[in-house]
């Protein structure tokens, strides 16, 4: 009897993790996981798939690139068939790609070809989406842009925040990848080119991209905050070069109808309501980093 095919797995995060356990529970033949150290400076709030490696005594690495010729090297010894890549955070080389005759294949968070890039969840819940899901597709040298296997979606909350999207939408992951791994395993896949026409990219998000603009409307910031707010690094707006973290807040409450001012004005202060580019917007949920020498006053502009 031939040895199962080889797989050899690149991810991160719960969705890698989530992914890793079903290969592993079924019995595939995982040669080594490629990761990524976590890093001390990231909230660290979901499983990772080296977790499930470690429980099977699957061998881990954690380079910080993988496109070097050493690297292509010792993949290359490993003697992959199919390399699977879900949630990893690095480009991968088209010469690695090439590798497994099987082919390598993604798993990405989001309905492709909208929302390629990172963070797809974040920028989708910031751009009001009613409906998200997770695509298995090929991997070629643009990101995200190979031939579409399979994809499942969930519909989500207009109030959902990022962490219960991504929640909703773990699931999907495995019902995709144990709808097709036996395909992929056997090189029957069926293949669906993306529509170029329908594809968006979007790049990774820092810290500072949760600058609220107070110009914009209404629904726009609450989206903001939603697809922010913790576990991820959260909203904010600034008071004598001071940050007020905005947590959560509230559109449409009583203390906000009605109120107007210039973008960024204080309107209200028990609840505290600050003016939006076409209404206002009640702030509930707020933590102070750092000082500022005034009180804070109505009239006052963030």
């Amino acid at each position: 009897m031939s040895e199962r095919p080889r797989i050899l797995f690149f991810g991160y995060s719960e969705v890698g993790y989530e992914c890793l356990s079903l290969l592993l529970e079924r019995g595939d033949n995982v040669v080594a996981l490629i990761t990524h150290a976590d890093d001390p400076g990231e909230n660290i709030w979901f499983k990772t798939p080296a977790v499930a490696a470690g429980e099977k005594g699957v061998p881990v690495f954690t380079p910080d690139t993988v496109n070097t010729l050493e690297w292509r090297e010792r993949i290359a010894a490993l003697q992959p068939d199919l390399i699977l890549s879900v949630y990893y955070r690095h480009m991968i080389g088209t010469k690695i790609l090439a590798l497994p005759p099987l082919g390598a294949w993604n798993m990405h968070g989001s309905l492709l070809p909208k929302y390629r890039g990172r963070a797809p969840i974040n920028w989708a819940v910031l751009h009001g989406e009613p409906r998200i899901g997770m695509t298995l597709h090929r991997m070629v040298k643009e990101p995200d842009g190979g031939a579409i296997v399979d994809q499942e979606g969930v519909d989500i909350g207009p109030r959902a925040t990022a962490e219960q999207a991504f929640r909703l939408v773990l699931p999907c992951a495995r019902a995709v990848l144990a709808r097709q791994i036996d395909a992929l395993l056997a090189g029957t896949a069926a293949e669906t080119p993306q529509d170029e026409a329908q594809a968006s990219y979007f790049s990774g998000r820092k810290p500072e991209d949760g600058r609220i603009d107070w110009t914009r409307s209404t629904q726009e910031i609450f989206n903001l905050i939603r697809a922010v707010t913790d576990p991820y690094p959260g909203a904010f707006t600034v008071v004598d070069g001071a940050r007020l973290m905005v947590w959560w807040a509230e559109p449409g409450t009583k203390a906000a109808l009605g109120k107007r001012g210039e973008p960024g004005e204080i309107v209200g202060l028990d609840p505290m309501v600050v003016a939006t580019g076409d209404g206002a917007l009640e702030l509930t949920n707020t933590e102070q980093r750092g000082t500022w020498a005034t009180r804070l006053e109505i009239g006052q502009r963030l």
